[in-house]
């Protein structure tokens, strides 16, 4: 009998702190040795001149989700995962959304139904609250801790989503006691319509409109407010998508004050500006998300938030809508900006775009790269060290990386359900070439390998990180957090 199912010969190892020269052998789906001249195979893989990294964790995404408008997206957890697979990703946390008037654990049954037939990844998901009712904060989310979903997502714009800042802090709690991170879209709902009443009424309704109706301010202001309410009730908050200098300042400074407050941003807002949704026609409705594309400036500064650690997240925010009236037409062939589908699609590029422009090109290191791709994401949301990193007993979630590989982005080369991408024509350099989750070669020499349903839904731990305990919260003494000891 073999002493190894696989072994990786030759490659580069990197994890989100070390890079090393190594072989790695396989057995039972997990990493059972790392060393120099590995033999006893029963299947090898030359890595050769190559990179080879933990499986990236795609933790922000909507796959087979309604919007709250009803519209569905293109991407069911078959087309997702696979398109999620070509990008180097080995496992996926997509969103579980509870609309008005249900219960969470239907919610939570429905994704479940959509997920475990079709999705080639292991996978999770991140639960949407909108409805914080006395039985959804005392008996339907303490039983979803107990299944396993650790974390879920609250809306502070979008009539059919927000919740209140009362509702916020109830959740907060919630998620405190049960050892669950709370995720935030932070956009000033009110702004936002105010925004958009007078454009719409001034006659300008074409998608650059989008962009001004979401000012930079009302994301500035949603993301200071929500820092200050979980800070009132120490709770851990992680900010999604953020798309602005300011912004990511709020993030950085309450990080730097020692709050339990983390960012994450998206590649859209590295690589696209509000000048796309100028385009000619209809075509600008294809850049149309929340928050909007910013302009050139706010590009380098996010790049140095990135750098210097702002962030703990790289994600995709994979929203696809196809360009035909099943998407971000169904209002007519030229809608008005405010009824054009929001979001945009990139599962299967946020990881070669930030190796090109970021590791190829100087900005970020390597260890960096995985940090943000793989192993922050598997920290945070209950999933480390099973996954995220490349180490003994871990599973053998792995992606082999041809550095000096050139391609260019078109939607033909894409594996999603849709018919357009919104980096069309970038050229790339650095591709994930194989793809391995839990000892099973799933992308190799551009063809998949695995079969539907193959993934399994990951129970994850308590969301953690040091000095952070769950319950509840500890005696504060700061003026800001007076009365929250009595909760």
């Amino acid at each position: 009998m073999a002493a190894f199912d696989l072994i990786i010969k030759g490659g580069v190892v990197s994890t989100a702190s070390d890079t090393f020269k190594s072989d790695i052998g396989v057995k039972d789906g997990r990493i059972v040795a790392l060393g120099e001249s590995l033999d006893g195979g029963a299947q090898e893989i030359d890595a050769r001149d190559k990179h080879v990294l933990p499986g990236g964790i795609e933790s922000h995404c909507h796959i087979e989700q309604e919007s709250a408008t009803g519209a569905m997206t293109s991407d069911d957890y078959y087309t997702g995962s696979v398109s999620a697979a070509f990008g180097g990703n080995t496992t996926i946390i997509p969103f579980a959304a509870q609309h008005r008037g249900e219960r969470i654990p239907d919610v939570l049954r429905t994704y479940h139904d959509r997920a475990a037939p079709k999705s080639v990844l292991d996978y999770s998901y991140h639960l949407i609250v909108t409805e914080p009712t006395e039985a959804a904060l005392n008996e339907d989310l303490p039983r979803a801790f107990e299944e396993g979903i650790t974390s879920f997502k609250v809306f502070m714009t979008y009539d059919k989503m927000i919740v209140s800042d009362e509702m916020f802090l109830d959740i907060l709690v919630a998620a405190r006691e049960h050892g669950a991170l709370t995720m935030v879209h932070a956009e000033n709902n009110a702004m936002i319509k105010w925004m958009v009443k007078r454009l719409i009424a001034k006659g300008h309704t074409s998608a650059r409109y989008h962009a001004i109706s979401h000012p930079e301010a009302s994301e500035v202001e949603a993301i200071g407010r929500a820092a200050h309410l979980a800070g009132f009730v120490d709770a851990p908050l992680l900010i999604v998508h953020v798309s602005t200098d300011a912004g990511a300042r709020i993030v950085a400074n309450a990080r730097l004050e020692g709050q339990k407050l983390f960012g994450e941003t998206c590649p859209q807002y590295f690589f696209l500006t509000r000048g796309d949704l100028d385009r000619p026609g209809a075509e600008g409705a294809k850049f149309c998300c929340s928050p909007p594309l910013r302009d050139e400036a706010t590009q380098q500064a996010l790049w140095r938030h990135l750098q210097a650690g702002t962030f703990q997240l790289f994600s995709s925010d994979h929203a696809p809508y196809r360009f035909d009236e099943s998407g971000k037409l169904s209002a007519g062939p030229n809608p008005p900006f405010n009824r054009m589908a929001n979001g945009m699609p990139g599962i299967e590029l946020r990881a070669p775009l930030l190796f090109s422009e970021g590791v190829n090109k100087g900005r970020i290191t390597l260890n960096q790269f995985v940090a943000l791709t793989a192993t922050n994401a598997a920290k945070m949301f209950g999933l480390h060290p099973k996954k995220g990193t490349i180490a003994i007993g871990a599973d053998a979630d792995l992606a082999i990386w041809d550095p000096g590989l050139e391609r260019e982005v078109t939607a033909a080369s894409m594996h999603d359900n849709m018919d357009y991408t919104p980096f069309e024509g970038m050229q790339l350099t650095g591709w994930p070439v194989t793809v391995i989750s839990r000892g099973e070669v799933i992308i190799e020499g551009g063809e998949l390998k695995a079969e539907r349903g193959r993934g399994r839904f990951l129970k994850r731990a308590p969301f953690a990180v040091v000095g952070y305990e769950a319950g509840p919260a500890p005696e504060l003494d700061s003026a800001r957090n007076f009365g929250a000891t009595l909760l």
